[in-house]
């Protein structure tokens, strides 16, 4: 590659990917990681680590076999580095998050050879997602295998050099994906290579290398998982072992395969994405150009659009048919669907410029959406002095409303615009938009999702050797900010809880509360909102005896109390 190809490829990523990049880690680093997504992955890796588990995912003391360890290894790496912190996984989702992008402008660009606007486009409307954003600032899985899933997507498509796929490439891509998210990256990848003759003219012509190939390939990346998946699931014990390789895939395709007490199956109706749809892709589902455009499209279509529909379409369908489902499942596919939206919007433009140029379908709606916003940021401080709007986020968003209301304004104004540059002002303003919600949220309601005044507690008691139980479910939200070493006891409200106050009086137990009442505010060490609820920890044996219905000694100091955003106190 050239000098000046070099320098190409570099101005092609100014200015989306720095200006994505630092929104991006401004926003991740706003507050801390949330639970319960970031904080349970974060919990896995911390196990593992201090357990010196490097095979088999641990959580709360017990195999985790609802993940595959890749993720957790790439945790691990930065922390030999660096020592164990927080920073390392939030920038690598960031990295994550930036080579996505790239990658999905790579794609576009090997799609539409001939239409570089779409290559340009792509990643500014990928960035522009606010869900797609909000939900890559979760040090999760999903966007690693986007990654994945874009990079073994274009070993498949033909380069101006070569026409036939990467098929070892393919393969090892296939592995990855399979290590990072299971047997899902075969679906995200599986339909454009069994629907190749549809798209791609080389599997027209050499169909038997395109199937015995991409078969080869397929036994590559399943025997890259094979390669951990065995020794792991014999490491980690019959009942992992059973889950890893029977329930914890079937468990999601068909509801009622697994009880739903050991696996977490997410059960929705076959319509749901449908459902979701207009709120995973806006703002571009707003943006009346964009449905213009993809209501238009007519047959013949080009290589690059049957490749996406041959993506597409089929995944959308086999989602919307696997019982578990969950807004963030689809992820991978969201490149394609902005790669989609630009495609149809280039070929709007070119073959019906009338259209293409007409006002009426810029994007003047969410322009308005941002000037009513705006004004009712402005007025929210008046309408909730005055009785008339209430509610814990309204309460506290009024004290800052007003400074926000003047950057949905100025967002609003700038959506009004007509002219040149429409794609991109509606891109920086999606991505702007979304940077200040999340920091509205960061200065309202993250004290709610705060949780280190409880884990700052159960970080001593662990350190000095007392025993914690938790009432209820745990998905390892103290674990790894409180660094604890031991599992906590699960337990309800029956005879497992008197049972632990008796073989450890000095423990201590977690509830969560609708409403902690007096007894709460009189006898326990910590009452802490916990996003709509509260979390109180307990003395066990404090606790227990309120149960057996007897009344515990009084404490030698009230319980630390820590108020929920908006000012919002506990009932008594």
């Amino acid at each position: 590659m050239s000098a000046y190809t070099r320098s190409e490829h570099l101005r092609a990523l100014w200015p989306w990917l720095p200006l994505w990049s630092a929104a991006a880690l401004l926003a991740i680093f706003s507050h801390g990681p949330m639970p319960l997504f970031s904080t349970r992955t974060l919990a896995v890796a911390w196990e593992m680590w201090s357990q010196h588990h490097w095979l088999v995912p641990y959580i709360n003391g017990e195999p985790y076999s609802e993940k595959v360890p890749l993720l957790f290894w790439m945790i691990h790496a930065g922390w030999f580095a660096f020592g164990v912190n927080d920073v390392w996984p939030r920038v690598l989702e960031v990295a994550f998050g930036a080579i996505q992008l790239v990658l999905a402008a790579t794609l576009a660009r090997r799609l539409f050879p001939d239409r570089p606007w779409i290559a340009k486009a792509t990643p500014w409307l990928l960035m522009a997602l606010s869900y797609a954003f909000l939900f890559g600032l979760q040090i999760m899985y999903e966007v690693l295998l986007a990654a994945w899933v874009l990079g073994a997507l274009l070993c498949l498509t033909p380069s101006p050099r070569r026409a036939e796929p990467r098929w070892l490439l393919f393969g090892l891509l296939l592995g990855a994906g399979l290590l990072t998210k299971g047997p899902v990256m075969l679906l995200h990848v599986a339909f454009p290579w069994l629907l190749g003759p549809l798209w791609s003219e080389w599997a027209r012509e050499h169909r038997a290398r395109w199937y015995g190939r991409g078969l080869l390939a397929v036994l590559l990346g399943l025997a890259i998982l094979l390669a951990w998946a065995l020794p792991a699931g014999f490491s980690g014990g019959e009942a992992y072992r059973h889950r890893l390789f029977f329930t914890q895939t079937a468990g999601r395709v068909v509801d009622g395969v697994a009880p739903p007490d050991t696996l977490q199956n997410h059960a929705q109706p076959f319509w749901w994405y449908l459902l979701c749809l207009p709120v995973l892709m806006f703002p571009l589902s707003a943006w009346p150009r964009a449905t213009a455009a993809l209501a238009m499209l007519r047959r013949p279509l080009e290589p690059g659009l049957r490749f996406l529909l041959c993506w597409l379409l089929p995944n959308f369908v086999a989602f919307s048919l696997v019982s578990g489902k969950q807004a963030y499942y689809p992820l991978p596919e969201f490149g394609g669907g902005v790669m989609l939206i630009a495609a149809a919007v280039a070929l709007l433009r070119e073959r019906h410029p009338r259209l293409g140029a007409n006002g009426w379908l810029g994007t003047w709606p969410l322009g308005v959406g941002g000037l009513l916003l705006a004004a009712l940021l402005f007025a929210l401080p008046d309408l909730v002095a005055s009785g008339r709007l209430h509610g814990e986020w309204l309460d506290a968003a009024s004290l800052y409303s007003r400074s926000f209301s003047v950057v949905f304004l100025l967002l609003g104004l700038l959506l009004l615009l007509r002219g040149r540059g429409e794609m991109r002002r509606l891109a920086f303003a999606g991505l702007a938009g979304t940077l200040a919600m999340n920091t509205l949220f960061t200065l309202t309601l993250w004290p709610n999702y705060d949780l280190r005044p409880a884990t700052d507690l159960l970080r001593a008691a662990d350190g000095s050797g007392r025993a914690i139980g938790i009432v209820g479910g745990y998905d390892g939200q103290f674990h790894f900010a409180g660094r604890l070493t031991r599992p906590l006891a699960r337990l309800q409200y029956d005879a497992s809880l008197q049972a632990f106050a008796q073989a450890h009086p000095d423990g201590l137990v977690v509830t969560h509360l609708n409403h902690p009442g007096a007894d709460a505010m009189r006898y326990a060490l910590l009452v802490q909102p916990f996003r709509s609820s509260w979390l109180v920890v307990w003395p066990a044996a404090t606790l227990a005896s309120l149960q057996a219905g007897h009344a515990p000694p009084e404490p030698a100091q009230p319980p630390r109390f820590y108020p929920r955003a908006g000012g919002l106190r506990a009932s008594p």
